[in-house]
């Protein structure tokens, strides 16, 4: 699979679970993919400070961007 290709993947397993952070206020955003197995990504707005934002993070957008790109080990959160 190319860069590109697995970009598009994480990018559509983000658009999928982006509807459920912009209801409680928040957003995320991909800030880049390591090695082709380490996804980087930044919550936003309310997301920001949550204390249920690991949760979130590791239960629904890790397990939805895995659902979708399976290569991917990691997922993690880089703070503003």
């Amino acid at each position: 699979m190319t860069d590109t290709e697995l970009k598009g993947k994480v990018e559509a397993a983000l658009e999928e679970i982006r509807p459920f952070l912009q209801s409680d206020g928040g957003d995320i955003a991909l800030l880049s993919i390591e090695d082709g197995t380490t996804v980087k990504v930044q919550l936003e707005g309310a997301c920001v400070g949550c204390s249920v934002n690991q949760m979130t993070l590791k239960s629904g957008v890790e397990m939805t961007i895995k659902k979708h790109a399976p290569q991917i080990e990691r997922v993690i959160n880089i703070e503003a």
